[in-house]
C-alpha cells in the first residue's frame, strides 16, 4: 500500500477555501482553529451539509465529524498538527482571525449561544474529563514507550535490570504516574474554574508521605487514597469553593485569604471526607472490573470490545481514562487496556479487507494514508474516513475487536500504561505473546467478516 505525500499548505488553504467566508472578507466564517492529536477542529460561525461533504472529498482530508458547533477534519496523527499551524497561518495573514482570540465582529457571542444550546449535562461532563487528561496523553506516550522497551529487554536479559541506565529509564517511564495526582489537581482545578495550583496543592496534600504518620481516633491516615479519583473529587470541591470565596471576602483581602481558606477549608474536607469517599469509589471501580472480567472471562471482553467503537463515536471513552490511571495505581496493571485496544486491530482488519475489494482510488487512498497509524493505535481516521461511513465494514471491526478482547479476557491480559494503543501497546503488557494472539485474532476475524458482510463500494466522484 503505499502512502500519499501531501502538500500541507495546499492542504490548509483547500480546507479554508472550503469552509468559506461570510459577506467580502475572507475566510470569515471560521471563528478559531484549533486541533488535536488526529483532527483540526474549526470552530464556524456557518455550516451545511454541502460544505461537510465537500471538506470530505479535499485530498489529504480522511474523515470530517461534526460536534455540535465544532467541524472536526480528520487528518492524522502528526498532519493534524502541521495543518492546524498553516490554517492559523493563513489566518492571520489575512487578519482574519489572531490566533486563540475571536476578531470577527460578534461570532464570539453566536459560538457562545450555539455552545449553549448544544451543552448537556453529559456532554459537559466528558468534555472536563477529557480536557483533564488531554494534556498528559503525550506523558503517557513517551514513559509507556520506555517502560516497555525496557521491559522487554529486562525479559529478554534479565541481568539488565542490575545496570543503572537501565534503572534510570525506568525511573523515567514510571515518572508520569508517580507525579499523576499532582498533575491531574493543576489541570482538575483549572478546568473547574479554580486556581490550578490549588489543586495542586491539595493533590500533593493528599498524597504526601507525611500523612502515614499522621494517626487520629486511633486511625492512621493512608497517603494517596483513592487516587486520582479523590484528586478529582476534591478539585472540583476546590474550586466551587474558591470561587464563592472571591465573592464573599473583601478584594483587599482577597489576595491574602481566598487561598488560604481555600486549601485550610478544602483540605480539611479532603482529609476527614472526599478522600475517603473518592476511595470508596475506587475501591469499588477497581473491584469491579477484576471481578467481572475474572468471573465473566471471554464473555465479558467480547462484550467490551465489541461496543468500544460506538462508545468512542459517542466520546464516552473519555471517561475511562481515570479508571485506567486507578487500576494501573491499585494493580499495577489496567485489564481493560488490552481488551478495549482490539476493537482498533477489529477495525484495521475490516480496513484492510476494503481496501483488496473496493475499486474506488480515492478509498484506497484514504486506506494507505490512515491504516499505518491505525495500526500504531490511533483509530479516528479509520473510523471516519473508511468504516463508518460504509457502515457494514464499522459492525464488521467491532465482531474482529470482540473476538480480539474475548482472547485478551480470557488470558486477563495487563498493560502498565495507558495512552498508547495497537502495536505499540504490546510492549507495555504483562504477557506480550497473548497480547499478539488477540491482537492477529481481531484483524483475522475482522478482515474475514468484512469480506463475508460486504459493503456497497462507492462509485467515483
Amino acid at each position: 500500500m503505499e502512502t500519499i505525500a501531501i502538500n500541507i499548505d495546499e492542504l490548509a488553504k483547500n480546507i479554508l477555501n472550503t469552509v468559506g467566508g461570510t459577506g467580502n472578507v475572507l475566510y470569515s466564517n471560521v471563528i478559531q482553529a484549533t486541533n488535536c492529536m488526529t483532527r483540526l477542529r474549526l470552530l464556524l460561525i456557518e455550516r451545511n451539509d454541502y460544505m461537510i461533504e465537500a471538506l470530505k472529498k479535499i485530498d489529504g482530508v480522511l474523515g470530517v465529524n461534526v460536534d455540535g458547533d465544532e467541524v472536526q477534519v480528520i487528518l492524522g496523527a502528526g498532519r493534524a498538527t502541521s495543518v492546524t499551524t498553516a490554517v492559523n497561518q493563513i489566518l492571520e495573514a489575512t487578519n482574519t482571525v489572531k490566533v486563540g482570540e475571536v476578531k470577527i465582529g460578534d461570532a464570539k457571542a453566536l459560538h457562545d449561544k450555539i455552545r449553549a444550546r448544544n451543552a448537556t449535562p453529559v456532554k459537559l461532563f466528558f468534555k472536563k474529563i477529557s480536557s483533564i487528561f488531554a494534556p498528559l496523553i503525550p506523558g503517557f506516550i513517551a514513559c509507556g514507550l520506555i517502560t516497555g522497551l525496557v521491559s522487554m529487554a529486562i525479559k529478554i536479559s534479565p541481568a539488565l535490570a542490575e545496570e543503572p541506565l537501565i534503572q534510570l529509564l525506568m525511573i523515567a517511564g514510571n515518572a508520569v504516574f508517580w507525579g499523576m495526582n499532582l498533575f491531574v489537581g493543576v489541570n482538575a482545578s483549572k478546568i473547574f474554574g479554580g486556581a490550578p495550583i490549588l489543586g495542586g496543592v491539595l493533590a500533593a496534600l493528599m498524597t504526601h508521605p507525611g500523612l502515614a504518620d499522621v494517626n487520629i481516633f486511633g486511625t492512621p491516615f493512608v497517603p494517596g487514597r483513592g487516587g486520582i479519583i479523590s484528586v478529582i473529587i476534591v478539585a472540583g470541591f476546590a474550586a466551587w469553593l474558591e470561587k464563592k470565596l472571591h465573592k464573599i471576602i473583601p478584594e483587599m483581602f482577597d489576595l491574602f485569604l481566598t487561598p488560604l481558606m481555600t486549601i485550610l477549608i478544602a483540605g480539611t474536607a479532603a482529609i476527614f471526607l472526599l478522600q475517603p469517599i473518592g476511595g470508596a469509589v475506587s475501591d469499588v471501580i477497581g473491584k469491579a472490573a477484576t471481578t467481572a472480567i475474572q468471573s465473566g472471562g471471554a464473555i465479558v471482553g467480547f462484550i467490551l470490545a465489541g461496543v468500544w467503537l460506538p462508545l468512542v463515536m459517542l466520546g464516552i471513552h473519555q471517561t475511562m481514562t481515570p479508571i485506567h490511571v486507578d487500576l494501573i495505581s491499585q494493580f499495577g496493571v489496567t485489564i481493560l487496556l488490552p481488551i478495549l485496544a482490539m476493537a482498533g486491530a477489529g477495525q484495521v482488519g475490516a480496513s484492510i479487507a476494503v481496501y483488496f475489494k473496493t475499486k474506488n482510488k480515492f478509498l484506497k487512498k484514504t486506506i494507505a494514508s490512515a491504516l499505518p497509524v491505525g495500526i500504531m493505535g490511533v483509530g479516528e481516521p479509520l473510523i471516519y474516513g473508511v468504516t463508518f461511513p460504509l457502515f457494514k465494514p464499522f459492525i464488521a471491526a467491532c465482531i474482529g475487536g470482540a473476538f480480539g478482547g474475548a482472547v485478551e479476557a480470557t488470558f486477563m491480559v495487563g498493560a502498565s500504561t495507558l495512552g498508547i494503543s495497537g502495536l505499540p501497546l504490546a510492549a507495555t503488557t504483562d504477557n506480550i505473546p497473548i497480547y499478539f494472539v488477540g491482537l492477529i485474532t481481531a484483524y483475522v476475524v475482522g478482515f474475514i467478516a468484512t469480506w463475508i458482510i460486504g459493503f456497497d463500494d462507492p462509485a467515483e466522484s
